[in-house]
């Protein structure tokens, strides 16, 4: 089955019932979002009435509340000594926000090592998520997925190996997992026109298991260029059709798939029409026309 949505918004005044309503709006079936400012550390209470009645129109249109995505904010970075214990007093209190909206995956990026090295890096984030996880043990029910990188600048977890050491290290494995990104990836040197052998590769150092959400996203940049610059589907270096090729691919039928491609003119949101060219397996090379005319 197809789960496709993308990112949407999340405020304080509509709150989870927004964020549905969105995604409804974008025919899609599953949605991803931060729950405040990715940015920043102002927060909202999370309002249950407002929950219930999310809840209630995702059942009314087919939106599986098993497959929605938060993403942890940026500021959080486990990598990095001086924000240390801030980092995991912030992603404790996020994941905590996130059990009482009853979602059950969150997209973390690793981090970045800021001149500490790679090995350092890694060790910061274990210990972090190693704590993390004891402070929310008897309440937990969130799945925390280490987001594979394009490694620019300081980034940790553009490899693979660095994804396992990660993960090898966090005692409590029931609440780690894996989110790929298709431009992080192309853009860390892995052949997206040939997705087949890095899902091979990563089965056997990770396990397939693990994936349990995909960033559908092209990359403005050629392969190795650690630089992370989303393109709208169909309109970067991986192109239409491998990307197609990723969202189809059996093995990893019925996890989520992600937009995050840029909005067009940084005003219009693409998703409603990338979406519905992905159902329809057919590439509208006038897109952007489309989206701009439509508005």
């Amino acid at each position: 089955m197809l789960v496709i949505g993308s990112h949407v918004g999340f405020n304080k005044k509509t709150q989870l019932l927004g964020s549905v309503e969105e995604a409804i709006k974008y025919k899609a079936n599953t949605f991803m979002f931060y729950t405040g400012a990715p940015q920043n550390t102002a927060r909202s209470p999370i309002e249950d009435g407002l929950t219930l009645e999310a809840l209630n129109k995702m059942k009314e249109n087919n939106i599986d509340f098993s497959k929605v995505i938060v993403h942890a904010p940026y500021i959080i970075n486990l990598c990095n000594e001086e924000k240390f214990e801030f980092s995991v007093n912030f992603l404790t209190e996020e994941i905590q926000r996130v059990n009482l909206l009853g979602v059950k995956y969150m997209v973390l990026h690793p981090g970045s090592h800021v001149g500490l090295g790679i090995e350092k890096g890694i060790d910061n984030i274990v210990k972090g998520l190693n704590m993390v996880f004891q402070n929310v043990k008897d309440t937990n029910q969130v799945i925390v997925l280490l987001e594979t990188m394009a490694g620019k600048g300081t980034e940790v977890g553009s490899k693979l190996e660095e994804i396992k050491k990660i993960i090898d290290g966090v005692e409590d494995k029931s609440h780690i997992g894996v989110c790929l990104d298709t431009c992080h990836l192309n853009d860390a040197g892995y052949s997206m026109d040939k997705f087949d052998e890095f899902l091979n590769e990563f089965d056997s150092l990770i396990g397939i298991n693990k994936i349990h959400c995909i960033h559908i996203n092209d990359s403005k940049n050629i392969k190795s260029s650690h630089k992370d610059r989303h393109e709208n589907i169909g309109f970067g270096t991986i192109g239409f059709d491998n990307l197609i090729k990723i969202i189809y691919n059996e093995r990893i039928d019925n996890i989520p798939k992600i937009l995050e491609t840029p909005y067009v003119e940084r005003e219009y949101p693409p998703y409603k029409y990338e979406i519905e060219m992905i159902r329809n397996k057919e590439f509208n090379p006038n897109l952007i026309d489309l989206i701009i005319n439509q508005k």
